[in-house]
């Protein structure tokens, strides 16, 4: 590929395509050209990247022509109607949405763990679910070393998963409830502020949600592991950027704290933040606007044979969205 291509980024203007824009830049990509994309209401705006305002344009059928790598973060009815396009047009598209992630034609990747997948694309690339990757970062390791059976998870997904809207309310609510005005909401079924919502994505006929079962069905594919399973629970928390996830695992292998913290030590794009008696573990507040995911509180499951539970954090707009995304164009360009 044109070790210097042309690049679009379609949905430019939303939080996980300006944060594709940051990423390019802060990674020092090497952009030969770039053109933002995205709907027609947006179109005329500017953003700016390395110094200068570059103009948002209508996304259409026809927007494709030269491009040689389009990140797509615009939605699943989006990226099926214009993927396609792009592809047929030469370009190779890194999706973002869960159109195309169960599709067996099309690789679902996580460079840290499965990179040599991009070799197989036939122009469409997916990237994961947020909950997925950050996940799997401190799952994929311990899985190479111990051979991982099945996981019971729960999530702890920040508000920005749902989008800016879901900030503001957040930010409106905690306001209305200190100056004891009535709590109003627009985005989630019940208030957000001071709660949790067990319940992100819509419920399936078995009680999971779509959410729930991403984990098991993306997990599989990604590890290239087909008998790997995932009973998960996805709690929406009020927090505003990054999510977390506590994880039980059982193994093949017999498994320690301490032949677990040498394995992810050396885990490419995770950091060991485990030292409990010091209060220092994994959290929000730390991993928002980090590349690195971090893992942490490491012990031995009391409950099952060869078990280890622990916690890992990470930025669902970085790891799990703009910065997978845009490893996977690096990847591309290595190809």
């Amino acid at each position: 590929m044109n070790k210097t291509p042309h690049v679009a980024i379609v949905g430019a203007t939303g939080a996980v395509g300006v944060e594709m824009l940051h990423v390019l830049e802060r990674r020092q990509f090497p952009v030969g050209n770039l053109t933002l994309l995205a709907s027609a209401r947006s179109a005329g705006k500017s953003l700016p990247f390395h110094g200068q305002d570059t103009p948002v344009k209508e996304l259409t059928r026809d927007s494709f022509e030269g491009i040689d790598i389009a990140l797509f973060s615009a939605g699943g009815s989006i990226s099926r109607e214009f993927a396609p396009a792009a592809a047929a047009a030469g370009c190779v598209v890194v999706d973002n949405s869960s159109a195309f992630r169960q599709d067996d034609s099309v690789p679902l990747v996580v460079p840290e763990i499965n990179a040599d997948d991009v070799r197989g694309h036939r122009g469409i690339i997916a990237n994961p679910n947020c909950t997925t990757a950050i996940t799997l970062m401190a799952l994929y390791p311990l899985h190479r070393a111990f051979g991982v059976r099945r996981i019971f998870a729960s999530s702890y997904q920040a508000v920005s998963g749902t989008g800016a809207k879901a900030i503001e309310e957040l930010q409106r609510q905690v306001g209305e409830l200190v100056s004891g005005q009535p709590v109003t909401r627009e985005v989630y079924p019940y208030q957000i502020a001071f709660n949790v919502l067990p319940q992100v994505d819509s419920f399936l006929p078995d009680g999971y949600t779509k959410e729930e079962m991403k984990m098991q069905n993306e997990g599989r594919k990604i590890m290239h592991h087909p008998g790997f399973r995932a009973s998960v629970t996805c709690v929406r928390v009020p927090v505003y950027r990054s999510h977390s996830v506590a994880v039980t695992a059982e193994f093949e292998k017999p498994v320690s704290v301490g032949a677990a913290r040498e394995v992810l030590s050396t885990a490419p794009g995770l950091d060991v933040v485990d030292e409990p008696a010091r209060q220092r573990y994994p959290m929000p507040l730390f991993t928002s606007g980090k590349d690195h995911c971090e893992v942490g509180r490491l012990r031995m499951d009391c409950a099952m044979e060869n078990g280890l539970s622990f916690w890992v954090s990470g930025d669902q707009l970085l790891k799990g969205a703009a910065l997978n995304a845009v490893q996977i164009a690096e990847v591309l360009l290595r190809a």
